[in-house]
């Protein structure tokens, strides 16, 4: 509504409205639309927050200690020992990351990550590729924890191996259903199972090590057929415990996630955030460890056919009963779950870079939940893409997977160690305004920028390694796709930028007079009421209307002819045979050569009459011969198009309206 008590002299008017959207068939699936003023109730708190970014990291304990064992598993049992080693190492590179990360969650309060760090201290290439990582980490969380779900369930249900695809498809469109409802509710719908597993494992792991020192665990009894390796080796050699090392960083997968997502945190959002992030953390490496050192005590083995997780959960409760099958429900759900965390994080990282020119702006929409939906959405189609072409193998998919992740992990050491180097060579009380945040002198800023240069080494050297040792299992896919993505990306931002220096008001002086001449065109297939409505829109706009029929066959020709010179009010018609019965071509060829013969100031618009049914069943029985008509003309330059339509009831009325 207008507000009427403004009566200031302005040519802007401000208006409000009441209109609600309409109940659908989205609306139950989905939930009733949200207006814009909720967006601050919708922001989650710590304990959400956990179980809405941090179970793409925690449900790695699912497959990460197992990872290392595929690999060992070329020395034998003998190299199974080295396991809990290994898993310490991981676990201190971990620390080093969550601090990087804690330091970034302060410093850019809106988001953003790796992106906006790199982007704002390295270079715009950096903050691409960082980006790209990201982009194709989250896809992978998604395809990878999906299809370790499904391997949970099929070690417990072997009859469901063949259709492990079909089910990690359909869990990636459940889990996009449950995120286009809103991040409230999803993290409302992930919490109990999230913390179901937390509990259940603190348990698990509890009476497994309460066993262990008591001496009562035992070992595996009946293990699974051993994962097939080519190449057995008779000695441990630096090389193999470099791969393993590699591939049990899968359990790292995550920890940037948080830092994307900040936005989704209620106030004061940069602490809670933090807070989140150092719970991550902690539990994390509780579970990864304790789970790593009791399956090298059991002698579990890497299998396609069992994981170690159910090897260790029947070792601890003596079988398959009802603990081992709480295990394995809580492990199927958070690793289904784990996916959340992409859908959290890369619709809000895509958006982030819409903005700024390297996606298509589509994607900065928010839909009725007030979430970023069309990210949602074309994450969930990628993802199931991927698990269809690698058949929902979780080895098949790892090897792509921490490549990404730990590369956007160095550019956000080495552009936070670079950060605190601009901070120290500021004065105190001096500041100095950035894109994603206010530069300050800090005294510590030696100490940080060691803290994170050394974190920034340590991830690349573990990149390098897992690049090396996985290139041949497809770490060579990402090597590839990663260029192809900056590419893209830098494809688009180019053109956003030509398209917004042409429409520049920079310099661009004054407004164009007016055109002094205008012409008109009809399109006329037919002769009727709605032919009419149009005509009576076109001597509106001008004088000089001219009607044009194309001739396809004779008589119908003859009948438009003689109806146009009792119906047409004296406007003239130009018959345009077309011998081989064409009807688009001959129009586009008589308009060209108008524009062609075009007087300077000159405007040429197109009318075209256009039939619509109130019915939509009715409505596929006409020729929508105006929307292919207008869809050939918009591409002709300097020409502008106008729809008429006509509206026909199924009782016999009808409204014209101009579009």
């Amino acid at each position: 509504m207008i507000n009427q008590e403004d009566n200031s002299q302005t040519s802007i008017i401000e208006r409000t409205t009441d209109y609600m959207p309409r109940k659908s068939w989205r609306s139950w699936l989905i939930g009733r639309p949200l207006s814009t003023a909720d967006a601050p109730h919708q922001t989650i708190g710590k304990r959400v927050g956990l179980a809405v970014f941090a179970s793409d990291a925690l449900s790695s304990n699912a497959y990460a200690t197992q990872e290392i064992l595929v690999i060992l598993a070329i020395a034998g049992a003998q190299g199974f020992r080295y396991v809990f080693p290994i898993s310490i190492a991981i676990v201190a590179l971990l620390v080093i990351v969550s601090i990087s990360y804690t330091q970034i969650i302060h410093t850019y309060p809106d988001g953003g990550g790796a992106y906006i760090v790199a982007r704002d201290n390295i270079s715009e290439l950096a903050a691409l590729i960082a980006a790209s990582s990201l982009l194709m980490d989250y896809i992978l969380t998604v395809s990878v924890s999906i299809s370790s779900g499904v391997a949970q369930i099929v070690s417990a249900y072997p009859e469901v191996y063949e259709y492990r695809v079909i089910i990690a498809v359909i869990a990636v469109l459940v889990m996009m259903l449950i995120n286009l409802r809103g991040v409230r509710e999803s993290g409302a719908a992930i919490a109990i199972p999230s913390f179901l597993f937390i509990i259940i494992m603190f348990v698990a792991l509890g009476v497994g090590m309460v066993k262990y020192l008591t001496g009562s665990l035992g070992v595996v009894l009946n293990p699974p057929e051993m994962v097939h390796v080519e190449g057995v080796l008779t000695v441990i050699t630096p090389f193999l415990i470099l791969h393993a090392f590699s591939s049990g960083t899968a359990a790292l997968t995550g920890i940037e996630a948080i830092s994307n997502g900040i936005t989704a945190f209620k106030e004061p959002r940069s602490k809670n955030a933090a807070i989140t992030l150092t719970w991550m953390a902690i539990i994390l490496s509780s579970l990864f460890l304790g789970i790593s050192y009791l399956s090298m005590n059991i002698l579990a083995v890497p299998s396609e056919l069992e994981t170690v997780i159910s090897q260790l959960a029947r070792t601890i409760f003596n079988g398959q009963g009802f603990f081992y099958i709480t295990v394995i429900f809580a492990t199927t759900i958070i690793l289904l779950l784990a996916a959340n965390t992409a859908f959290a994080g890369f619709p809000r990282l895509s958006a982030l870079m819409a903005r700024d020119g390297f996606l298509p702006r589509q994607l900065t929409y928010r839909g009725s939940r007030l979430v970023y939906s069309r990210g949602i959405v074309a994450l969930a189609i990628i993802a199931s893409i991927l698990i269809v072409i690698f058949q929902a193998s979780v080895t098949r998919l790892i090897p792509l997977y921490a490549i990404g992740v730990f590369l956007s992990f160095t550019f956000s050491q080495f552009g936070m160690a670079l950060r605190w180097w601009k901070c120290g060579n500021l004065k105190p009380g001096e500041e100095v305004v950035e894109r994603g945040s206010t530069l300050r002198y800090d005294p510590l800023w030696r100490v940080k920028m060691i803290t994170n240069g050394f974190g920034g080494l340590c991830t690349t050297i573990v990149m390098m390694v897992f690049s090396v040792t996985k290139f041949h299992d497809g770490a060579y896919v990402v090597l590839i796709l990663i260029p192809v993505l900056v590419g893209a990306l830098w494809l688009v931002h180019r053109h956003y930028k030509n398209l917004a220096k042409i429409l520049s008001l920079d310099n661009f002086g004054v407004i164009p007079p007016h055109a002094i001449r205008h012409r008109v065109i009809m399109p006329v297939s037919g002769v009727h009421q709605g032919t009419l409505a149009a005509l009576r829109y076109a001597r509106m706009l001008s004088d000089d209307v001219t009607a044009v029929h194309v001739t396809i066959e004779p008589e119908e020709a003859e009948k438009v002819r003689q109806k146009w010179e009792t119906w047409g009010e004296g406007v003239r018609m130009v018959m345009l045979d077309s011998p081989y019965r064409l009807f688009i071509e001959p129009i586009l060829g008589y308009i060209a050569d108008i524009a062609e013969q075009r007087q300077p100031g000159e405007t040429i618009t197109i009318v075209v009459p256009e039939f619509v049914s109130d019915n939509r069943m009715t409505s596929a029985l006409h020729t929508n011969t105006a929307e292919i008509l207008r869809s050939q003309l918009k591409h002709l330059h300097d020409i502008v198009i106008t729809n008429v339509p006509y509206h026909v009831h199924e009782d016999g009325g009808h409204e014209g309206v101009v579009k």
